[in-house]
């Protein structure tokens, strides 16, 4: 199980966030510029945020779903628990997070396209894909699910429940 695991995080979020971002910088031709103070506490905070977010869905997927994050290593039990309580990709927006991170510490435009290329993909991958086989692997708890939680951004409740 280890090798899937290591596997999956060096295939997936290790390429989206290290990988191809150090490419896109070396090949665009930017210039790394020291970011202001404001600029460096708010990547500080999205970085921070988003390795929280990456790190304890991953734990959860193996806690809990008894499986990776990658598709092919697809978890066995759905996750309600934790930050898929309050939005159904939560590992995807610490991943956005890490990538908004990295364009506003390097003052990247071209890391910033990445990130919202990123997003348009996942977007279609979840809708075409993704969501297909949690219908066919959990059914009517994935359509619960599916209906009181959403996609990307979490419901804000104002008052009682």
């Amino acid at each position: 199980m280890k090798k899937k695991w290591l596997g999956a995080i060096l295939i997936l979020p290790f390429n989206v966030t290290v990988v191809i971002p150090c490419l896109i910088f070396y090949f665009s031709g930017e210039k790394f510029i020291f970011p202001n103070v404001y600029f460096l506490i708010l990547s500080l905070i999205l970085f921070i945020f988003g390795l929280y977010m990456a790190i304890s869905t991953m734990i959860l997927l193996h806690k809990i779903g008894k499986g990776t994050l990658a598709p092919w290593t697809a978890t066995k039990h759905l996750i309600v628990e934790g930050p898929y309580k309050y939005t159904r990709n939560p590992m995807i927006t610490g991943v956005l997070s890490i990538l908004a991170a990295e364009a506003l510490f390097l003052s990247s435009l071209y890391i910033f396209y990445w990130m919202i290329l990123f997003f348009i993909i996942n977007c279609i991958y979840f809708k075409l894909f993704e969501e297909k086989q949690l219908e066919n692997n959990f059914k009517e708890e994935y359509f619960e699910y599916r209906k009181n939680t959403p996609m990307w951004f979490p419901k804000i409740r104002i008052g009682k429940k």
